[in-house]
Order: C-alpha cells, then sequence, then structure tokens
C-alpha cells in the first residue's frame, strides 16, 4: 500500500482488535452471515452491506484498479471492515475479498448509527477507527474518482477543490506528464477541449461534468424522495446549518441538510482558526467541520450536497402547514419547519473581466490546492477582516511574497490584534493601504499582472498570476424573493422583536422558519456564534413543532401549487 502518515502513526486505532466481551456487545446490531472463499464482499463504487464485524476468517481490503490493486489491510477475527461510507450508506471507496472462509456478521448503516449511541465507548473506537480509515484514503490518493485534465484549468480546479471540500478522496492526472492519464485519454477516444474528464469507481466517465452531476456518480447525493415529510430542512451546510442539524437529529427528528457547494461553507475555506473555543493550538476549518458534518452522518442527518433551494412555498391544511423547498435539481424537500443557514455568498470586484479569470487565477479561498498552484510566487491578496488575515499568514509560508492590498487606513479596525501581530512578523507580507485593484491583465483564463491605484492616484503594477479575494460577502437570501419573509436594507433576514413581539429570538416573519448564522440581521459573523445559534434554534424549533406547526395564514405569494 501507499502508506499514508496516518497508516504509519495510528495503525492500532485504524485497525483496532475487538475482544470476545465487545462483540458479544456490538453482536445484537447485526446479523450473522458468512462469505465463501474468494467471494467480493463489496467493491469500489458500490453501497457496501454495511460493517463487516468478523468472527472467523480473513478479509482483504484493496484500493485502486486494474491488475494489480493495492492491499490496505487484511482483517482477521476480531476485525471489523469498513470506513465511513458505511455510517451513511455511500458507495464503498474500497473493495473487500474473503481470502479464506468467513463467518461474520453485518451490521447496516441504521443499526451502525445505534450502535454509535447505544454502547458510547465501544462505539467511540468504532467512530475513531472509521474517521482514521478515510483520513488514510485521503492521504494515499490511491481512492475515489480519477480526474484528468490539465493542472492549470480552472474546471480541473473546480472539481478538484469540490471534491477536497466534501472530503472524499481523488486522483488528479495531467496527461501532459502521466503516461497513465495520456493512455486513459486515448482509450475513451476523447478529444482533449473535453477534458478535464472523470473516471468514477463504477465505472462510468464524465466529461468535464457539473458538481452535481459528480456527486451522483460518486453516490455523495441521492434523490431526494419528495414524499417523505421531515421535521425540519437546513438550508446550509456551514457552522450554524451543521450545528443545528446535529443537535436537531440527536434529540430525535429528522433533518435534511442542503447546500449548493459543500459542507463547511466559509469557515470551511479557512486555512487556520485559532480562536475556536478548545483548540488552543488552531484547527483548520475543513477538519472543524469535517468532523461536525460527521457527526451529524452520525445521528442520521440527510445530506442533499449539492443541492441549491431555489424557491419556498407552503400548502396548508386543517390548520397545519408544511413547507415545500424546490431545488436546483427540480426536486421537493418537504418539512413541518425550515431553519435558513445559508450564509453570504463572497463580493466580487468591480472590474470588467474577473469572471475570466476565476477558478483558474481568481480565488476566494486560500486551500492546499490554491497554495500548491501559486508556490515560490508571488500572489496578491484584498482583504482586510480575520477571513483575510488567516489567507495570507497561511500563504506566506508557502509563496514568495504576499501582497496585501487593503482598501482602508489599516488593519486596526476590523482584524483580530493576534493575526495582525503575525502579518508584521512575516517579512514576505507586504501591506498597501488605501489602495485598490483597477484592472486585471492577462489572455485566456492566465491572470498575468494586475493593476492598483491608491487614494493618491499613484498607480502599480505587478506580475501576479494569483489573486485571492477576502472582501466580505452579501447574504445569499435571493432564492426568498417572493416568500414574504421580512429582510433589512442589506437583504439579510430579520428576525425575533424586529419581526413581532411574540417572535423567538431566530424566528423570521413567518411562523416556523427560522434564520440563523451569517444570513441573519445583527449576528455575529464568527463560526462560535454561528455554532451557538445552531444550537439555541433547536429549543425554538421543538416549541413550534409540539404547537402542531400551526400558521395563523398562509402567504398569498408562497402557496404551493
Amino acid at each position: 500500500m501507499t502508506q499514508s502518515v496516518t497508516y504509519a502513526t495510528r495503525y492500532d486505532q485504524m485497525f483496532p482488535t475487538l475482544p470476545a466481551d465487545d462483540i458479544d456487545r456490538i453482536r445484537r446490531f447485526g446479523e450473522a452471515t458468512a462469505f465463501a472463499l474468494g467471494e467480493r464482499i463489496f467493491r469500489a463504487g458500490d453501497v457496501g452491506p454495511g460493517l463487516i464485524v468478523i468472527v472467523s476468517g480473513q478479509v482483504e481490503i484493496s484500493q485502486g484498479s486494474g491488475d494489480q490493486p493495492e492491499t490496505i489491510v487484511i482483517h482477521g477475527p476480531g476485525s471489523f471492515a469498513g470506513e465511513l461510507a458505511q455510517l451513511s450508506d455511500r458507495p464503498s471507496l474500497v473493495t473487500a475479498e474473503a481470502i479464506e472462509p468467513v463467518e461474520a456478521f453485518v451490521i447496516p448503516s441504521r443499526r451502525l448509527r445505534d450502535l454509535m449511541v447505544q454502547e458510547a465507548n465501544l462505539g467511540e473506537r468504532v467512530m475513531r477507527a472509521l474517521i482514521l480509515r478515510r483520513v488514510g484514503l485521503l492521504e494515499s490518493g490511491g481512492s475515489g474518482p480519477i480526474i484528468i485534465g490539465n493542472q492549470d484549468s480552472g474546471n480541473l480546479l473546480r472539481l478538484q477543490g469540490f471534491l477536497a471540500r466534501s472530503g472524499h478522496p481523488h486522483r488528479v492526472l495531467d496527461p501532459d506528464t502521466d503516461s497513465c492519464a495520456m493512455t486513459l485519454v486515448e482509450r475513451f477516444r476523447v478529444d482533449p477541449h473535453h477534458l478535464p474528464i472523470v473516471l468514477c469507481p463504477n465505472g462510468q466517465l464524465l466529461l468535464n461534468p457539473g458538481e452535481r452531476e459528480l456527486a451522483r456518480c460518486i453516490g455523495l447525493m441521492e434523490p431526494i424522495d419528495g414524499t417523505r415529510l421531515h421535521d425540519v430542512a437546513i438550508i446550509g451546510a456551514g457552522p450554524a446549518g451543521l450545528a443545528a442539524a446535529v443537535y436537531a437529529a440527536s434529540e430525535g427528528l429528522s433533518v435534511i441538510v442542503l447546500d449548493c457547494r459543500a459542507f463547511g461553507g466559509q469557515a470551511g475555506a479557512s486555512a487556520r482558526i485559532e480562536n475556536y473555543l478548545g483548540f488552543p493550538t488552531g484547527i483548520s476549518g475543513m477538519a472543524l467541520m469535517a468532523r461536525a458534518y460527521t457527526q451529524a452522518q452520525k445521528f442520521g442527518v440527510e445530506m442533499a450536497i449539492p443541492d441549491e433551494a431555489e424557491r419556498l412555498s407552503i400548502a396548508a391544511a386543517d390548520g397545519e402547514s408544511h413547507y415545500y423547498v424546490r431545488t436546483g435539481g427540480d426536486e421537493t424537500v418537504q418539512a413541518r419547519a425550515v431553519i435558513v443557514a445559508c450564509g453570504a455568498r463572497y463580493r466580487r470586484l468591480a472590474v470588467a473581466n474577473l469572471a475570466q479569470f476565476e477558478g483558474s487565477s481568481v480565488h476566494y479561498w486560500a486551500s492546499p490546492i490554491e497554495a500548491r498552484l501559486c508556490a515560490g510566487q508571488e500572489v496578491a491578496l484584498v482583504g482586510a477582516g480575520n477571513s483575510a488575515g488567516q489567507a495570507a499568514v497561511y500563504l506566506a509560508s508557502q509563496v514568495k511574497t504576499v501582497w496585501l492590498l487593503v482598501r482602508g487606513a489599516g488593519l486596526e479596525e476590523s482584524m483580530s490584534r493576534y493575526l495582525i501581530d503575525r502579518i508584521e512578523a512575516q517579512p514576505n507580507i507586504k501591506i498597501l493601504t488605501e489602495t485598490m485593484v483597477t484592472a486585471l491583465d492577462g489572455e485566456g483564463e492566465t491572470l498575468e499582472a494586475i493593476r492598483w491605484r491608491n487614494r493618491h492616484g499613484d498607480e502599480g503594477k505587478c506580475p501576479i498570476r494569483h489573486l485571492f479575494l477576502f472582501i466580505g460577502a452579501d447574504p445569499n437570501t435571493d432564492w426568498l424573493a417572493g416568500s414574504d419573509i421580512a429582510l433589512d436594507g442589506k437583504g439579510f433576514i430579520r428576525t425575533g422583536p424586529d419581526v413581532g413581539q411574540d417572535r423567538h429570538l431566530l424566528e423570521t416573519s413567518l411562523r416556523g422558519i427560522f434564520a440563523i448564522g451569517d444570513v441573519r440581521a445583527g449576528s455575529v459573523k464568527r463560526v462560535a456564534a454561528a455554532v451557538g445559534e445552531g444550537a439555541q434554534v433547536v429549543a425554538a424549533l421543538h416549541a413550534y413543532l409540539t404547537q402542531g406547526g400551526r400558521h395563523r395564514s398562509v402567504p398569498q405569494a408562497m402557496r404551493m401549487t
């Protein structure tokens, strides 16, 4: 196997052997079964039967395709086969085969979640192993879909970024430098103009797919059952939305979460969060949000990602109202209540040809993917908030120079002191205050230089191939047009006393619809505050559902037709 750091250092936690008494405790969650010598128990790309707890015999776990798959581990008596995919009925990322006659019992996804809750100590060991196995697959790069395309392609970066933010293992091959990639391009007779292509584990080939198409192919997203009535639909999988999902589902409510991009929101793009309670050494936004995402799945939350909410409507009968959320995939989510946690959209520079370079040279987050693209180069970053500061410090460790362009007179009014001190300590971060980008120069998708001007009228130009924008965000509330949900002058959702004296602090002008996180007017734009509102809203949600989800009236514009 292509060994990962996690595999080498935490092997015993990744692949524990359970003692007989532990196996007896969890046997009630599964069903006894047997596998013959040479029988394939599950294969990459197919949904497996669940967690396989081995009583006798051996099971080989391998990754990769072709004539020489890589062996990851051989499970024997007392061990179990599976990883995070088995927690939520997703297609497997690896292949399992019986290399001896095997006696085992199989714990399906639903019962596996019961195990996590009812046998907390044992469930913790199992969950840790599943998470570490996923980390090992991410590090080894030997499983998941294969993306083939040119490294500087905006569409390749889009697909790679989506999978990375979704915590899904994948491989990227460049046909210009990798003979295997070129062989695949020739075998499938793909015109270079159609790159990138994606080869899914189930054998399906996609030509420059959208994120939704890719998610469907690899099993990240299943069709939504429009006839099922959920207790609550949560729009947005950032810190607020995931917190609400975890707390609501842990209290027995049926929950579905929609997000148009990936879990984590803007917090997931943070290179390091250092002021979140309980993490004195800091934690990356991706790591923090991935834990929350996995925690939500542990409690049975249904995830529809990427799937965008496009319209909200109501149908009422016998005094009880149900909400309907129409999605970009032409599907409908039905719920008794809705929590709007869709955050905000990144603001864009008012530069005529900005769209030309977005995705390839203009970036709205600074992850390891972007850092590798611009390693050793000079880059420009526009912004003066904490997110900009975190990105500047992270990029400074990867690139030659970071030009930090600030529209105001300094950083003090908008950035935390610890970040300012860290920026000032970096010799390769150059701050230009009272300065704005005025133009972008380049051909095709490749940025070649940026131009700027300061308040004195002095102009500058620098050969820059990568520009990072952290200039704030606007509320993502366009999809609520016509819903009669009250917004403030900037488009943020008004809640609580602002819309009625009898309203909960987080309830909107419509009963049963709540707003939390950055999208809510007056909210504190911090990860901890968003998580707090996600927890707080569940009490109000319970109170509403206890009343039977009743409304005084249904706005005409929102009635389901």
